[in-house]
């Protein structure tokens, strides 16, 4: 990707989230995991607005607690989960049954 950065980083989570909200509103779900900076906050706020569910990994099992805290922070993250517990509660929001 030659284009500019976004929140530093170059590919970037931020627009692929945000693009995603505005075409499929309340059928996205954002997920954030373990990360450096604040990258997927705002994407996680758009979704939000947009009718959508949000996910962060928590900080017990982040290598690196800096996207998802970042997007905890903006009060629009519905759950926050251990990596392991994330699975599951995907399939959950997707009206399916774990294990199945």
């Amino acid at each position: 990707d030659d284009g500019p950065k976004i929140n530093a980083v170059r590919p970037a989570a931020d627009p692929t989230m945000i693009s995603a909200a505005h075409i499929y509103g309340d059928k996205v779900i954002g997920v954030i995991l373990t990360g450096m900076g604040s990258d997927g906050a705002h994407g996680i706020r758009v979704i939000k607005e947009n009718g959508g569910y949000t996910i962060a990994q928590d900080e017990s099992t982040c290598v690196v607690f800096g996207m998802p805290k970042a997007a905890i922070a903006t009060g629009c993250v519905d759950t926050v989960l251990p990596i392991e517990e994330i699975p599951k509660q995907l399939v959950e929001v997707m009206g399916g049954k774990y294990g199945e």
